[in-house]
């Protein structure tokens, strides 16, 4: 299904980008395609490799200026063309009286955090994926993903609470009581109203919040006339309309987009593993919406709003584990349901003033609200059978018993607050930026969990008794956890940072970030200091290499989860994790392959982290002991190869090797439970040379098991073997009618009212490979020791999918 087309021709298009004054523009981006994208250098000169004999598009952009879009007709031999772009504001508004030249780092992309990788959008129409769009193409990079269901994430061996998501520059929060992917439903960021995706691994800057491990900072789009987008496969749908007030740019004022989805994952859910009735729903709106009261001010909303109805009622389950030595059958049967409800709303109101092109000012005001509840009562019974390795038949052991889940937890989750930024210009290569923001909480949560488990009659935990020995002893749940908690709290940061480029004497570019951030938090009183820097060198070489160098202080201020003990009460002493960065990385950009550029990017990485808070993993919760009883170290190595093994299409490869370690109440160091050992992406893209129109994907990731885990409520250091290696497969086949690149609908055609028009059909896990997540524990009183059986919760099975993309 996928042919590699190394070998296709290309020529170079070239020229030079000035203004109407003739004088030479740097900097300004000149784009193809999302993927092939080149910046003029410090004469206005450029240089990019184009497909040859083919019509395409050619986009020339630059800030204070009005963008150009030229259609060109390449032939076999390589062409020259240059562009003038004018000014769109007042001289006196761009002009600075300063003799400073800006110093410009000439690359693919111009790096605005050090530390940041600016994704491709453009991807994002074309990856397989089952959750989110973003969060897919990040499990190819320096992430692993919990689930294909979920949106949750994990950074260089931290768990999914230590990452930061904003959104147009809001932090974004999540629902805090859900269990696993299958409740979850769809990530926050709408892939369709993205514009911009930037990442950070570790090491962000100061004006980013207050996480351990690492940032995703989205950026939604506003259109710049009407447009309509569809969306629609087996798994659900979704549309985004884009408006505008005025056709003419000039004299938009109110201009923004909306978009719904709807999402049910009945039909995947049933390639899971047993018998079990589904019925999972989650219908989200989102928009975003800017007014621009006046050349200085803006004013803007972004909205969201989202439903999650999660029912579930087992039947049974059989499943075959254990080892080839000592094989192991479980059957169980199930009474009871799960029933789980989650509703968030966000809500942003933004005002935007720049009254020179000096100062520009931002003020925020957002709030976040969950209700959140969850509902289960779910009876279970089972017996384990040893297979008889010779004749392969089931021998009934003294393996049965029963165990009895209740639930009925209710939180509500209240934030507000004010965030006030500014960014003062201080010269063309120097900048100051400053913040301040105020934070008001209040979580009300009404809890009780409790679990009975029996063995051959008996209730666990228990003690052990010899054979004609009575047990009179008292029936114990195996836990149970209370809560009845109203936590209102105000949180304070501030932030301070500077950057500045220069030059050296041999034509070295250098760029130097470095700031300070403060939290206090009056639940407990705790005020911390985060200083923070980042440098890049850019030296004056034939080979374009760009060495960064991070290093800062990434304190963790609890929230309410981690907060909470294991018993339902809160710890008023509790602090904040902390950990210390020192990031060292390289930039290689290169061409091969008949002069198509390619890019490798590689970061060694240690963190010394201390005051953590020692947690289980229970599928994708993060279930923490309330105390700062642990430290540890996390190392590592992440590699990026990444550019255009077909013309026009980019793929990459990423390999990633570290390890985590904690010491939890001074017993020595063991693998924290997502300890990310070894870790394989693949994202391949590709078109057949003579039928273009014919796109595919491949989205490959291999990863090392991670930790077995612990039953909740015991030792961890008892429980330290592996999971299962994770092993994925996802193909995408595309069709694309039309598109505004390479196959533009010509005027009087049926397409012409289409932007862009596709049908695919995708196909997950290829190989039908059932991953696992985490275990389920079932003990047998039938040893003195009270065993437990790790049973595999195992992940979903292939599917296949057929997904339709309009856009008018």
């Amino acid at each position: 299904m996928i042919t590699v087309c190394l070998w296709s021709q290309s020529i170079t298009l070239s020229g030079k980008i000035i203004d109407k004054e003739g004088k030479p523009l740097i900097g300004a981006k000149i784009s193809i395609t999302d993927s092939t994208i080149q910046y003029s250098d410090s004469l206005g000169l450029y240089s990019i490799a184009i497909p040859k004999d083919r019509s395409f598009t050619i986009s020339i952009q630059k800030n204070n200026f009005e963008p150009v879009e030229k259609i060109i007709e390449s032939t076999s031999i390589n062409l020259t063309q240059n562009f003038s772009l004018a000014s769109l504001v007042n001289n006196d508004k761009i002009e600075y009286h300063s003799s400073l030249e800006p110093v410009i780092f000439v690359g693919k992309k111009q790096p605005s955090d050090l530390t940041s990788v600016e994704l491709d959008v453009s991807h994002l129409n074309y990856m397989p994926s089952l959750g989110s769009g973003v969060e897919g193409l990040l499990n190819t990079f320096a992430v692993s993903t919990a689930s294909e269901l979920s949106s949750n994430y994990r950074v260089r061996g931290g768990n999914y609470d230590e990452n930061l998501v904003y959104i147009n520059g809001v932090e974004i929060y999540r629902p805090l009581t859900l269990r696993s992917g299958q409740q979850e439903g769809m990530s926050i960021i709408n892939p369709n109203m993205v514009s911009t995706i930037n990442f950070s691994a570790g090491g962000f800057e100061s004006r980013y919040g207050d996480k351990m491990s690492s940032v995703l900072d989205i950026t939604y789009k506003l259109p710049k006339e009407f447009e309509t987008s569809l969306e629609a496969s087996l798994l659900g749908g979704g549309i985004t309309l884009g408006f505008v007030d005025n056709k003419d740019q000039n004299k938009q004022k109110l201009t923004g987009i909306v978009g719904a989805r709807y999402r049910n994952t009945n039909l995947i859910l049933n390639t899971f593993d047993g018998d079990t009735n589904f019925n999972p729903e989650y219908f989200d709106v989102q928009t975003f919406v800017q007014y621009k009261i006046s050349s200085f001010w803006k004013l803007s909303f972004l909205g969201n709003y989202s439903s999650n109805h999660f029912k579930m009622e087992p039947k049974s389950r059989e499943v075959e584990f254990g080892t080839l030595n000592n094989p192991i059958h479980l059957n169980v049967t199930y009474q009871g349901d799960e029933k789980d409800k989650y509703q968030t709303m966000n809500g942003t109101l933004a005002l935007q003033f720049n009254p020179n092109a000096k100062w520009a000012f931002n003020l925020d005001t957002y709030a976040f609200h969950s209700k959140e509840k969850e509902s289960f009562d779910i009876t279970s019974a089972y017996r384990l059978y040893e297979n008889d390795t010779e004749t392969e038949s089931s021998i009934p052991t003294f393996g049965i018993g029963g165990q009895v889940d209740h639930g009925r937890n209710n939180l509500d989750l209240l934030v507000a607050g004010l965030h006030l930024k500014t960014k003062y210009k201080i010269s063309l290569n120097s900048n100051l930026e400053a913040g301040i923001q105020y934070q008001r909480e209040d979580t009300r949560n009404l809890k009780n969990e409790w679990q009975v488990l029996d063995s051959l009659g008996y209730s666990i935990p228990r003690k052990f008794f010899p054979p004609g020995e009575i047990d009179n002893s008292d029936l114990v749940l195996n836990y149970h956890t209370a809560a009845n908690n109203h936590l209102k709290a105000n949180r304070i940061t501030g932030y301070l940072q500077y950057t500045t480029k220069f030059l050296l004497k041999d034509d070295t570019r250098v760029l130097i970030n470095t700031g300070i951030r403060g939290t206090y938090w009056d639940f407990n009183g705790e005020t911390n200091l985060s200083p923070r820097a980042q440098i890049a060198v850019k030296p004056s070489w034939n080979l374009d290499m760009l060495f960064r160098f991070a290093t800062g202080f990434y304190y963790q201020p609890p929230f309410y989860k981690e907060a909470m003990r294991l018993d339902g009460t809160l710890n008023k002493n509790i602090k904040s994790q902390r950990s210390l960065h020192f990031i060292v990385g390289n930039d290689f950009e290169f061409k091969m392959f008949k002069n198509r550029p390619f890019k490798l990017t590689t970061e060694i990485y240690y963190k010394k982290m201390d005051n953590l808070i020692s947690y289980f993993i229970d599928n994708v919760r993060v279930i923490y002991t309330g105390e700062n009883n642990s430290k540890g170290y996390a190392y590592g190595i992440d590699a990026r190869l990444n550019g255009e093994f077909v013309p026009g299409a980019e793929s990459w490869f990423s390999i990633s090797y570290g390890r985590t370690e904690e010491n939890i109440d001074g017993r020595g160091y063991i693998p924290r439970p997502t300890d990310p050992r070894l870790k394989l992406g693949l994202f391949f893209q590709d078109y057949m040379k003579i039928y273009p129109q014919l796109k595919a994907s491949v989205n490959l990731v291999y990863a090392s098991g991670l930790p077995n885990g612990a039953p909740l409520f015991t030792d961890p250091y008892q429980y330290q073997t592996k999971l299962s290696d994770y092993k994925r497969a996802d193909i995408g086949l595309t069709y694309v009618f039309v598109d505004q690149f390479l196959n533009k609908a010509k005027k009087g055609s049926t397409w012409e009212k289409f932007k862009d028009f596709s049908i695919g059909l995708e196909i997950f896990n290829v190989f039908d490979i059932k991953n696992t997540i985490s275990n389920q524990w079932i003990r047998d009183i039938n040893s003195p020791q009270s065993i437990y059986y790790a049973v595999p919760n195992k992940l979903t099975g292939r599917f296949f999918n057929l997904k339709l993309n309009a856009r008018f």
